[in-house]
């Protein structure tokens, strides 16, 4: 498949890389400095432009990868007629792109990724488009992508950001806070990574729900005391530990 990537930033990259591996010709990249957009057009040995009215033609697919905020005022800038124009994000409805092309829809990665990434990580990819057609052409594009593909409407996909959310950003933030207290505390935080890839491994075999551990499972308030005494002087670390105890008990 013939595809103009509009985008240069974390997503536009890695989803660049898996299609080039998967055998699919990048013929144009669009991007707003000259120097990005060259750099990586260079690396999919594609053509560049950094305006619009430049926008090759000849491709089958479109994809917009740029920050959520920004699809609409790029969308705005298209006039594709019968090309399929996508968009990834999964919290922009596909709606916003209908102006640009009477062929729009969403590929959205369900992934954290960045352009850094030596390795591709697993992706799973939610679909979807205005037109039946597209939606299977849609996912058979991805399947060739990826093992997991989904049809998503906005509504649920919105739903998926949501959780991604709770389960990516969240969860990296604790991490965050839990590295200040280790540091505060002069304690080595590696010594958790472990543990913490051991907890995200159990996922793959059960609920989470099954795999709980620890004091506020047990209900063990002695040590519960003990952790929460041990925070007194880390106001907000020590709010968190009782909200999660008690949330976790209820």
């Amino acid at each position: 498949m013939r595809i103009v990537m509009i985008g240069t930033g974390n997503v536009a990259t890695i989803l660049g890389r898996k299609m080039k591996a998967a055998g699919h010709q990048l013929v144009q990249v669009v991007g707003r400095t000259a120097a990005s957009t060259q750099k990586l057009a260079h690396q999919w040995e594609a053509n560049y432009t950094t305006t619009t009215t430049q926008l090759d033609q000849t491709a089958d697919l479109y994809i917009i990868a740029v920050a959520d905020a920004a699809i609409a005022s790029v969308a705005a800038g298209l006039t594709l007629r019968h090309k399929l124009l996508v968009h990834t994000a999964g919290s922009v409805s596909k709606e916003v792109l209908k102006a640009s092309s009477d062929r729009y829809g969403v590929l959205y990665p369900l992934q954290s990724l960045r352009a850094s990434m030596e390795q591709l990580p697993a992706i799973p990819f939610l679909v979807d488009a205005n037109r039946e057609e597209d939606i299977e052409g849609l996912r058979s594009f991805a399947a060739g992508l990826s093992g997991q593909v989904g049809v998503a409407g906005d509504e649920q996909r919105l739903k998926l950001h949501v959780a991604a959310v709770m389960v990516s950003n969240f969860t990296n933030h604790l991490y965050t806070l839990a590295e200040r207290y280790c540091e505060a505390e002069q304690a080595d935080f590696a010594l958790l990574h472990p543990l913490i890839q051991q907890v995200a491994d159990r996922l793959q075999y059960g609920s989470p729900k099954d795999a709980q551990t620890g004091p506020a499972i047990r209900h063990d308030e002695p040590t519960i005391q003990k952790h929460l005494e041990l925070l007194a002087s880390h106001g907000e670390l020590q709010e968190l530990y009782a909200w999660f105890t008690k949330s976790i008990q209820r």
